[in-house]
């Protein structure tokens, strides 16, 4: 047996179509993702105890549960309810879905670190709850969550390689299928590996990035 990468680059159009499909579901994803994740958190504050716990189990279902299985159950399992969608749907429906539980928990513990004395401050001039949100807790709260968001962000990348086995066409299964059909597994393995590795640690540039921009915003409880 021989590593060689040339087996493998022969196919780079295919490649670089996978990693474009990986990279749109990712990005559409995560942002569908963490929009979902805003208002459940945001419903989940200030609505009543009863959608407060409704939303809180379906939260924990998500988040107690593989992403794998969900998947199969709404790619599968959903035109037993009506639900028929394609692979590419699917996967977006699930990612953004499966994403949105962690998000809206890391919201909800962003709103809850806002120091009291900032909301109580802005009650008494009279700011209303969407005025409140707008100007207190979402400025206040940015830079606590941009973190742990971030980390989220790239937890969903490597979960888009869980998308091959509905049949979505990006890079895992473009690359795994190069590698059965060139006998070429070590070597589509080794630039599926160096492909998720590159884009991780892109992220977490661009991430550090947003962080040093965004600190003069900080603010402290004095």
């Amino acid at each position: 047996m021989t590593f060689d990468t040339h087996i493998v680059l022969a196919q780079l159009p295919a490649i670089v179509r996978g990693a474009g499909v990986t990279i749109a579901i990712w990005i559409f994803g995560t942002m569908a993702a963490a929009l979902l994740g805003f208002f459940v958190a945001v419903a989940r504050r200030y609505s009543g105890l009863a959608l407060d716990r409704t939303l809180g189990v379906i939260v924990g279902i998500l988040r107690g549960t593989p992403f794998l299985i969900q998947i199969f159950l709404l790619y599968y399992g959903g035109p037993l309810i009506g639900l028929s969608l394609d692979p590419v749907p699917a996967g977006l429906l699930g990612l953004s879905i499966y994403g949105a539980a962690y998000f809206s928990e890391i919201f909800r513990s962003g709103f809850a670190a806002v120091p009291k004395g900032h909301i109580e401050a802005a009650e008494c001039v009279g700011l209303s709850q969407a005025q409140i949100i707008r100007r207190i807790l979402l400025p206040e709260m940015t830079m606590l969550v941009l973190p742990p968001s971030v980390n989220m962000a790239v937890i969903l990348m490597k979960e888009t390689a869980i998308l091959s086995i509905i049949t979505v066409p990006e890079l895992t299964l473009t690359v795994s299928a190069i590698g059965s059909q060139q006998y070429a597994f070590v070597e589509s393995l080794f630039l599926l590996a160096l492909f998720y590795w590159a884009l991780v640690e892109i992220t977490g540039k661009v991430g550090h990035l947003a962080e040093t921009k965004l600190s003069r915003f900080r603010f402290f409880n004095v």
